[in-house]
């Protein structure tokens, strides 16, 4: 049991919060390494730990995160091509360069702002958004020959209105159904080649996340807000076959013995988990480790930015240290 369990008392840590939390499980987990001279990755993975995870990335934003930008939340990338940590931290940046250099020249008035997580924010519709990310792939791709592929986190709870029992995009001027909902979530993944998809259904809607999830295929889709990290909810995402990867933050559900049996039952049943910061990060590196450790494909952690660039530095140095051990994780996809 971890100290801050102890130290709460509540089961979802009213009274210390969660940010106290896993600050403490983490810390008891640093010092436990730190006490066998081992990094925290190989203590959590042992020797045989080799394998770092592909970024996927945070390249334009709307939703929720940026007013009169997209309605959905965030289109990302994945170097699906890259040979080694280093070539794909470098292609997701590059693509990051070629949306900003597209938009200056299609968007009349961009003048290069950003949302919290470095990703540019525009006032654009979805396809438009989906439209632009796709030419600097394919212009990355033409100059490096490292293939990216593309990505979203719909975050369709926050599209969610109960009283109409529909999906409201603003910015669109339409509202779905969930039967017209999960049609427009298959469009996308056919028409953009989509790697990974991420809250495409609201977080109570379990039996549609799974209609979905049976009718894509090459596409990861992905509970965030439909499990938060919560063992309990993955058993019954698990039971109703509604995704095929699951969303892990540490700080989410608080700490580490936590996060870890998450990871173990995604992985027992083969769904794949997802190593992710939140909003309004730290510079601390923590789920680089995490994400190596648990031996987990993919880190959702950003492109640009003090608190992404942390953890993407820590791939590197990783790296350097695992020296010839070091390869790129299996892609489930």
């Amino acid at each position: 049991m971890c100290s801050s369990d102890l130290l709460d008392g509540s089961d979802n840590f009213s009274n210390i919060g969660g940010n106290a939390s896993v600050a403490i499980s983490l810390a008891s987990a640093k010092a436990a390494a730190s006490s066998y001279g081992l990094p925290l990755y190989q203590f959590l993975g042992g020797n045989l730990t080799v394998e770092l995870p592909y970024p996927l990335g945070n390249v334009i934003g709307g939703g929720a995160h940026a007013k009169n930008a997209t309605d959905i939340q965030e289109i990302l990338v994945v170097p699906v091509g890259a040979s080694d940590i280093t070539e794909a931290l470098f292609a997701n940046a590059e693509v990051h360069r070629a949306i900003k250099r597209i938009l200056g020249e299609r968007v009349k008035g961009f003048i290069g702002g950003k949302g919290d997580e470095g990703a540019w924010v525009v006032s654009l519709g979805n396809e438009e958004a989906f439209d632009i990310a796709t030419k600097a792939c394919e212009d990355v791709e033409n100059n490096t020959s490292i293939t990216v592929r593309l990505g979203a986190d719909v975050a369709s709870s926050e599209l969610w209105d109960e009283e109409k029992e529909k999906y409201v995009y603003n910015k669109e001027d339409k509202e779905l159904d969930s039967g017209e909902q999960i049609e427009y979530m298959k469009e996308l993944v056919d028409t953009y080649n989509l790697y990974y998809l991420e809250d495409p259904i609201m977080e109570e809607d379990f039996h549609s996340f799974g209609e979905l999830t049976n009718s894509v295929s090459n596409c990861l889709i992905c509970g965030d807000d439909l499990y938060v990290t919560d063992t309990k909810r993955i058993k019954k995402g698990i039971k109703l076959n509604s995704t095929n990867s699951v969303l892990i933050k540490p700080n989410q559900i608080g700490t580490l013995t936590d996060t870890y049996k998450a990871v173990k039952l995604t992985k027992n049943h083969r769904l794949t988990p997802v190593i992710s910061h939140r909003s309004g990060e730290t510079v601390d590196e923590t789920i680089a480790h995490l994400a190596v450790g648990f031996n987990c494909p993919l880190i959702k952690t950003g492109v640009v930015g003090g608190g992404r660039i942390a953890k993407l530095n820590e791939l590197i140095r990783i790296s350097e240290e695992l020296g010839q051990r070091s390869k790129m994780a299996q892609l489930p996809i």
